[in-house]
């Protein structure tokens, strides 16, 4: 009787490492973790429930000694809960192979039976959640029962989820006696009571284990998900604050021009449309730094319109950073915060210089200008302090969206001499 306890307690350790271990791989736990299926993604995961409990089956058989690892039963209901009666009856028939050739021909119906149970139960549930919020433990699924405010018929699922489980030991405990060698069973009528009993526990958790373990992975796929979806709503907004503040300048500029001068009032309005067709087909948050200077040379088209010779513009861009990846509209806020606060309020205007290199696998940007200098303040500084304008608290927070840690982005200013804005990001080649 001890032997017979100590193989129902190593089952239930058996399963748990199985279950742990079936779900490391990002495609399984996409294959497993889904809720509508084609006919082939159910096959599928057949074939995978095979591949986990199968080898437990012929070895149980081979070596006798190792009863523990008999599992087939219960994969076959894990399957048919898990993915469906298809799944759970395909299967249930291809864990029953092995023990059919040894004899055991009983286990071909009895598994198939048992996976299109499974499949029935999953069927049962009014909210697909349901089978995932299943707990190992017998008292937390009574106590929803009677919890008051909880939908009854998901708290009822839970109650029936486990009596069928438990009617599922009770007829391989049956069948295992009556038909002795045809299927085989831990325990039997003829067993001690105690074994028994073990017998069920051990089946009981053979099945919520996994499930517990499966819908913990759920849970944290999900919360990847979330955190990915919020990722990129964040950066959506950020970019979307770009927009209004370069189109509110740009028709200030235009506006400006339209009485004394509507040719280039017009000009300026054509090459505006260029650039919002190009902003409105790319919602990329990464773009090559090329393209990122092609669309400052349109920015600065209009710039120069209104400025004339009093804007003069310098590159020193290495043709090695050409096809780096780069946030997009990295340059704009930039150069912009560069015109409006460094070179607009001088006389004789002034030069931005714009340069990248590459440094091993690191990309240097600068943005300098030769302006009137802004006030330089520290990182955490609000935003409407001076020299911390949207465009450049913009371009901060997405980099730090972006790349965490891994970036910087340095401000130099001296009043009267210029401003000196210097990212370093890691390399990201094209695709």
């Amino acid at each position: 009787m001890k032997d017979q306890l100590i193989t129902l307690l190593v089952k239930v350790g058996v399963i748990a490492a199985i279950a742990s271990f079936g779900v490391r791989s990002a495609a399984i736990r996409r294959m497993l973790l889904r809720e509508e299926r084609t006919l082939g993604q159910r096959v599928r995961l057949s074939l995978w429930f095979a591949g986990l409990f199968l080898p437990g089956e012929i070895i149980r058989i081979l070596t006798p000694d190792y009863s523990a690892l008999d599992l087939g039963l219960e994969g076959s209901l894990l399957a048919g809960l898990m993915g469906g009666y298809v799944s759970g009856m395909l299967a249930g028939i291809l864990l029953a192979v092995r023990p059919a050739f040894n004899g055991e021909f009983l286990a071909l119906p009895f598994y198939a039976a048992a996976g299109l149970g499974g499949g029935l139960l999953r069927d049962s549930a009014s909210n697909p959640d349901d089978v995932w919020r299943f707990s190992p433990f017998p008292e937390v699924n009574l106590y929803r029962v009677f919890e008051p405010g909880r939908e009854f018929r998901s708290a009822l699922f839970h109650a029936y989820f486990s009596g069928a489980v438990l009617v599922t030991e009770f007829l391989r405990q049956a069948l295992g006696q009556e038909f002795s060698g045809r299927l085989f069973a831990a325990a039997t009528w003829g067993d001690p009571p105690l074994v028994r009993l073990a017998a069920y526990a051990s089946t009981y958790f053979c099945i919520t284990i996994p499930v517990k373990v499966w819908s913990s992975t759920r849970n944290e796929v999900r919360l990847e998900e979330q955190a990915r979806l919020l990722l990129t709503a964040r950066l959506e907004t950020l970019a979307s604050q770009i927009n209004p503040h370069f189109l509110f300048n740009t028709l200030n500029s235009i506006a400006s021009l339209i009485r004394v001068n509507p040719e280039r009032a017009r000009t300026m309005v054509v090459q505006l449309a260029r650039i919002m067709r190009r902003r409105l087909r790319s919602q990329d948050h990464f773009s090559p730094l090329r393209d990122e200077l092609d669309f400052i040379g349109d920015y600065l088209a209009i710039e120069l319109e209104r400025f004339g010779d009093k804007l003069r513009v310098v590159r020193e861009i290495d043709p090695a950073t050409a096809d780096v990846l780069v946030p997009s509209m990295l340059l704009q806020p930039l150069v912009e915060n560069s015109i409006r606060h460094g070179i607009a309020g001088k006389v004789d205007g002034g030069t931005i210089t714009l340069r990248a290199r590459r440094t091993g696998e690191r990309l240097m940007i600068e943005v300098e200008d030769d302006g009137v200098g802004i006030p330089v303040v520290p990182e955490s500084a609000p935003a409407a302090t001076p020299g911390t304008g949207i465009g450049v608290s913009n371009v901060r927070e997405r980099l730090h969206v972006l790349y965490n840690q891994d970036y910087s982005m340095v401000i130099e200013s001296q009043p009267g001499c210029g401003t000196r804005i210097l990212i370093e990001v890691p390399v990201q080649a094209r695709a």
